[in-house]
């Protein structure tokens, strides 16, 4: 399993899980229809690339377009 999935940050960052698999599958569709990597690949599989680029902040959800609510910020403390 991925290191960065086992953190819950990348989950908060994007909204909660549904939305994160929403936002993978939608750019491994990219990558196969033949965007490029916005992360070196470095021999990476096309998950891996992307869950790298959710997490350096390459890609997220456009909440304005999607109609959807954005998450909450965390808060410090």
């Amino acid at each position: 399993m991925n290191e960065t999935l086992k953190s819950d940050d990348i989950v908060a960052k994007v909204g909660g899980r549904f939305k994160l698999a929403a936002l993978i599958q939608r750019r491994i569709g990219q990558l196969l229809d033949g965007a490029r990597p916005l992360v070196e690949r470095n021999g990476r599989s096309d998950f891996e690339v992307v869950i790298e680029e959710i997490a350096t902040d390459k890609i997220s959800i456009n909440w304005e377009q999607s109609g959807i609510k954005p998450p909450a910020k965390p808060k410090k403390g």
